[in-house]
C-alpha cells in the first residue's frame, strides 16, 4: 500500500532533499506565519478546557446519582469520547499549542493526562516528539518499531510463534487490539517512572497514583463491584478505540523514508508520510483536529483550530513543487491502512 512517489524528482534537490539552493518548507512557513496562523488561542483553549471539565463533571455525577444501576453503564461511553477530548488537550498542551509558557503547558499536561486519564504526560511527549522528528522512519520513529504490530516485510520475517500469528491477521486484528490500548497507554506510563528524573517522576507518579484511586473510589461508591469492573471495562476498550479510530488514519500505509538513502527535507519528511481526512465540523471534533495530520506536522504548535484554514496554503504549495498530498475519507483511511497491514502479513499466511 506504500505510494510511490516519482514527484520527488521534479526539482534538483540538496542533500537534504530540498531544491538547490533553497528550503522547499520556507516559503509555505512565511505564508503561514503572515496569515497569523502560528498566535496561540488562549480564549478558544480556555472554552475548550472548561467545558471539557463540564462535561467530565456531569458524567461523574451522573455516575454518582444514578448509582448502583446497570443503567449507569450507559455512561461508560460518553465518558470514553469525553477521555479522548481530555488526551487531544493532553497532547495539544505538550505541543505548545496552548501556551508558550513551558510550564504553564506542562501542569496542563499533567492534569490532562497523569490526573484525569492515567497516562503520564512525560511519557507520551518522549515518545510523541520522536515521532514527529522522523514520522515513519523504521530505525528512529517509535511508532512503527515491532511490537504486536509490524509495518514493514522485514519486520514480518522476523516473526515468531504467537506474534507471527498476530502479524498474518494483524489488519483484522488491529481494531479489536485498541479496545486494550486505553490499559496498555497506563501501564507503559508506569513503566517510564524508571527513565525520569527524581523531581519528575515524583509529580507523574502521585497524579498517576491520584487518578487510579480516584476512579476506584468513584465506581465502587456508586456501584457494586460487579457492576464497577463492567463499567471500567466498557469505559476503558471504548476510550482505546476511540483513540484507535483517530491515530490508525495518520501514517499507517504512507511512504516509509529509506534508512540508507537520501535524507528528505522537513516539508517532504512530513508531507509524504502523512494522510488528512476529510471532513467537516463533526469529523474535526471527534480526531481531534489530528484529521489535519499533514498541517500539524509540518506546524506541531500551530493551535488546533488553525489547521483547518492552514490546508488550503499547504495543499497548493505542495500542488507547485509536485509534491504527493494525501487526503481521503475516513472509511477510505482505515481501508488504505488495514490494506498496508495486511500486504505486511501476506508472505506468512502464504508460508
Amino acid at each position: 500500500m506504500s505510494q510511490t512517489t516519482p514527484a520527488l524528482a521534479v526539482r534538483p534537490r540538496g542533500a537534504s532533499g530540498s531544491p538547490a539552493g533553497g528550503s522547499e518548507f520556507s516559503p509555505l512557513l512565511r505564508a503561514v506565519r503572515s496569515q497569523g496562523l502560528l498566535e496561540r488561542r488562549h480564549g478558544w483553549y480556555a472554552r475548550v478546557i472548561a467545558l471539557n471539565a463540564l462535561a467530565l463533571a456531569a458524567v461523574a455525577m451522573g455516575i454518582v446519582l444514578i448509582g448502583n444501576s446497570w443503567w449507569t453503564l450507559l455512561l461508560a461511553p460518553v465518558l470514553a469520547v469525553f477521555g479522548a477530548r481530555t488526551a487531544f488537550i493532553g497532547h495539544d498542551a505538550g505541543h505548545a499549542q496552548i501556551t508558550g509558557k513551558k510550564a504553564v503547558g506542562r501542569l496542563i499536561g499533567l492534569v490532562h493526562g497523569n490526573l484525569l486519564l492515567g497516562m503520564s504526560y512525560s511519557w507520551w511527549n518522549h515518545k510523541h516528539n520522536r515521532h514527529h522528528a522522523n514520522p515513519n522512519h523504521i530505525d528512529k520513529d517509535p511508532d512503527v518499531a515491532a511490537d504486536v504490530l509490524v509495518f514493514t516485510g522485514e519486520q514480518a520475517k522476523a516473526r515468531t510463534g504467537f506474534r507471527r500469528w498476530l502479524t498474518r491477521h494483524q489488519a483484522w486484528l488491529f481494531f479489536p487490539l485498541t479496545l486494550l490500548e486505553g490499559i496498555a497507554l497506563k501501564i507503559h506510563g508506569f513503566r517510564d517512572l524508571r527513565r525520569q528524573p527524581p523531581g519528575e517522576r515524583s509529580v507523574e507518579a502521585l497524579l498517576l497514583i491520584g487518578h487510579v484511586v480516584g476512579y476506584a473510589v468513584l465506581l465502587l461508591t456508586a456501584m457494586s463491584p460487579g457492576k464497577a469492573l463492567a463499567f471500567a471495562a466498557l469505559h476503558q476498550a471504548l476510550f482505546g478505540l476511540h483513540l484507535g479510530l483517530s491515530f490508525a488514519p495518520n501514517h499507517k500505509g504512507m511512504e516509509m523514508p529509506d534508512p540508507d538513502g537520501v535524507p528528505w527535507g522537513h516539508l517532504r519528511r512530513q508531507v509524504l508520510t502523512s494522510r488528512n481526512i476529510r471532513g467537516g465540523a463533526v469529523t474535526d471534533w471527534f480526531l481531534g483536529g489530528l484529521n489535519y495530520q499533514i498541517e500539524h506536522h509540518l506546524f506541531p504548535s500551530m493551535p488546533r483550530p488553525h489547521l483547518r484554514l492552514a490546508r488550503p496554503l499547504v495543499r497548493s504549495h505542495c500542488r507547485e513543487l509536485g509534491i504527493p498530498y494525501a487526503e481521503t475519507g475516513l472509511v477510505d483511511s482505515y481501508r488504505q491502512a488495514l490494506g498496508h497491514m495486511h500486504e505486511v502479513g501476506e508472505p506468512l499466511r502464504a508460508g
